[in-house]
């Protein structure tokens, strides 16, 4: 087959403009913010600078209103986990737990203990088989969600494995019809050693109890820094990084009686005055709500 010179000139320009539109579009990419990573994951910090969290001049949540998605064909047989999540965002506004968040302050005020919980949803179209664009996150966040609230979380539970990806979960922020939305992604932990907490909570699967944990690292971080202007150290690690795999005890209990093993989060105050446990540098800064005297965790 014989090709004239026009045709050709004609392809390569559309190429280019192909590329320079999908540059653009990854411009504009959500910021993929506080990856869980999975355990063994070797992160650096800056051993040079304090280990506690600095503002960035921007606003934090100081109330939340949730709402689960669970995105996938498998969800049609769920097991104990949309039940098990339903029960845990029911249950986790109030805590001891959710005010280990609280010291932190942005422009907008202090971050709040308060988590309404709005229900689940569930989208039995096939979820991305591999590891989503946060874009990808975002719009299937925008499909569900007819009319979000700019105080919204949005947490996207698909039904795919982690495979080859050094991550459990993330958070990340966008809009939906020009109204800000916080959302999360959570991959399918079920059998998944890198992202189990090693939770012996008696009455929960074990890929309830990993989305369980990945789930209070995700809330917290978006209450304390949603928007890419609250609250990380001087590594980029923000306060459930800082305590990622370090727990303070077997379990935290919820406002419903329910009980959950879950990571606690960095405190300043608690790193100042020697009150916090230990993470895995050492460093006594964690607070899951059950040590005291951090100044909001009583």
């Amino acid at each position: 087959m014989k090709f004239t010179a026009v045709p050709l000139v004609v392809l390569l320009a559309t190429l280019a403009v192909a590329q320079s539109i999908d540059s653009q579009l990854n411009l504009h990419e959500p910021p993929m913010l506080g990856i869980h990573w999975a355990r063994g994951v070797v992160l650096h910090a800056n051993a040079n600078s304090s280990p506690n969290l600095l503002w960035h001049n921007g606003a934090i949540l100081t109330s939340a209103s949730s709402a689960a998605i669970f995105w996938g064909t498998s969800w049609t047989n769920p097991g104990d986990k949309i039940s098990g999540m339903d029960k845990w965002y029911t249950g986790v506004g109030g805590t001891p737990y959710i005010a280990s968040n609280k010291e932190y302050t942005g422009t907008n005020g202090r971050v709040g203990t308060s988590v309404a919980y709005g229900g689940h949803h569930v989208d039995t179209s096939a979820a991305p088989s591999h590891a989503p664009k946060t874009s990808d996150v975002l719009a299937e966040v925008c499909k569900v969600i007819p009319n979000p609230v700019s105080n919204g979380y949005y947490a996207v539970y698909v039904d795919t494995p982690r495979g080859g990806a050094q991550y459990c979960a993330w958070h990340s922020y966008g809009s939906c019809g020009g109204k800000p939305v916080q959302f999360a992604f959570f991959f399918k932990l079920d059998g998944d050693a890198g992202c189990d907490p090693q939770s012996n909570v008696s009455g929960e699967s074990q890929g309830l109890k990993a989305l369980a944990n990945v789930s209070g690292h995700e809330l917290s971080e978006t209450l304390t820094d949603p928007r890419n202007g609250g609250w990380w150290d001087s590594s980029g690690a923000e306060n459930a990084d800082k305590c990622a795999w370090s727990f303070g005890g077997p379990s935290v209990t919820f406002s419903n009686g329910s009980k959950w093993k879950i990571q606690g989060n960095w405190s300043n105050y608690d790193y100042n005055h020697s009150t916090g446990y230990k993470n895995r540098a050492g460093q006594a800064g964690c607070a899951d709500g059950s040590n005291v005297p951090g100044p909001y965790t009583k």
